[in-house]
């Protein structure tokens, strides 16, 4: 089949699964009681969201994993892409399930985390054998050796663990992952990766139709079983496509969270002194006393906005 059947394919697989999946496990998740816990230094407004059933990743990985299957030819290269998100899945299914089952509020350990996420930095390049080019902007193909397993780290542990801060307001990670997904099916079929441009597709067409249920007010949260794997699904794109710099680019509302976290870290612990209100940014904006709805829809404007500058930057460069 062509490309754009294709595209259309995975899309449509990915966000009937997670539709036809939300009914069933909204009322499931209520009755198992597997309701997120609202942490007391987060906006007070927050607190009235206690109790949402959490875990909705399972959705929307079931419906990508669905919709790539079902869409694309079998690749070295999709494999990859689907070992990133769901190794990250089973991470991030393990910290939501330590949280909602043993209540534990804070899951793994952030070094329990961090040394999941290094083996499979570890087990990605070591399956991987990619070659250790990367894509500048107007200097073409660089070759830059074994420095590029150490970028290989960085974009995959700071990728998802970006996309992790953004799952902070309703569908906020959900409707910006669907832009840099959308852009990177663009990026992907522009430069001939076309089973991994089905990949991303299907990524954009499960997070669509999550939104139904997790758009304001939002009846199901993805956790970070979604969002570790989104993060690690939006990483394989930049990393397959060796586009890793325009993945700064089309992930700009990504980037712009974790560095306003690393601000605020680093200002308050050298300083004494807060930059933002409170760090991820989405939640400096809430208390400027902007309404959630407007915080999340700017932010998705701002990733579409980000996902063209990215193409733009491609074709141009």
């Amino acid at each position: 089949m062509s490309i754009e059947i294709s595209l259309v394919l995975g899309a449509a697989v990915a966000a009937a699964v997670v539709l036809a999946m939300g009914p069933f496990m909204i009322p499931q998740l209520h009755k198992l009681k597997f309701g997120q816990s609202i942490r007391e230094e987060g906006p007070q407004s927050h607190q009235a969201k206690s109790g949402t059933p959490t875990m909705g990743g399972i959705m929307i990985v079931a419906g990508i994993t669905a919709g790539t299957l079902a869409a694309a030819g079998w690749s070295v290269e999709l494999g990859l892409a689907l070992f990133m998100m769901l190794g990250h899945f089973v991470i991030g299914f393990v910290d939501d399930y330590i949280k909602v089952v043993k209540k534990h509020n804070l899951g793994l350990k952030a070094r329990e985390k961090m040394l999941g996420q290094i083996v499979m930095v570890a087990l990605v390049a070591w399956l991987a054998e990619l070659n250790t080019d990367i894509w500048i902007p107007f200097a073409g193909t660089i070759d830059i050796g074994a420095a590029f397993y150490v970028l290989l780290f960085f974009v995959l542990v700071g990728t998802t663990n970006a996309v992790n801060l953004t799952d902070g307001l309703d569908g906020l990670a959900a409707g910006t992952v669907t832009a840099a997904m959308l852009a990177f099916a663009a990026v992907c079929v522009i430069t001939g990766h076309h089973n991994l441009a089905v990949f991303c597709a299907a990524s954009a067409g499960g997070c669509l139709a999550f939104l139904k249920f997790n758009a304001h007010p939002a009846r199901i949260f993805m956790g970070d079983t979604g969002s570790l794997a989104l993060g690690g699904a939006v990483a394989a794109a930049g990393i397959l496509t060796h586009t890793e710099v325009l993945l700064v680019v089309i992930g700009a509302v990504f980037v712009a969270e974790a560095m306003s976290v690393i601000i605020q870290v680093t200002s308050f612990k050298t300083t004494g002194k807060r930059v933002f209100l409170m760090s991820p940014i989405h939640h400096h904006f809430e208390l400027k006393g902007w309404k959630e709805t407007r915080v999340v829809h700017t932010f998705w404007m701002a990733g579409a906005v980000a996902g063209v500058c990215g193409l733009l930057l491609l074709k141009l460069g």
